[in-house]
């Protein structure tokens, strides 16, 4: 499973729009690191930020520590509403 089907399927876990989700990967301006961008219902923001953004940053937690796993790249999760 690659980072954005990762960041994806934990993104669909936690929301009730499941449909609404979208999950892109975008280049960065260096090879070392990855852009994900996350697009959610806005009735699902607070599911996905948390108190504090303390989901916000257990997502990236995760998606960082499976790409220390994998390819070493430092992740930058971008959590957008439509």
């Amino acid at each position: 499973m690659d980072l954005v089907e990762l960041t994806e399927e934990i993104v669909k876990s936690l929301v009730v729009d499941k449909e609404a989700v979208s999950v892109k990967e975008f280049d960065s301006e260096d090879d070392k690191t990855m852009l994900i961008q996350v697009i959610v219902s806005e009735d699902d923001m607070g599911r996905i930020i948390g108190k504090g953004g303390k989901v916000a940053n257990a997502i990236r937690t995760l998606v960082q520590a499976s790409s220390a796993i994998k390819d070493n790249k430092y992740i930058k999760i971008d959590i957008d509403k439509f």
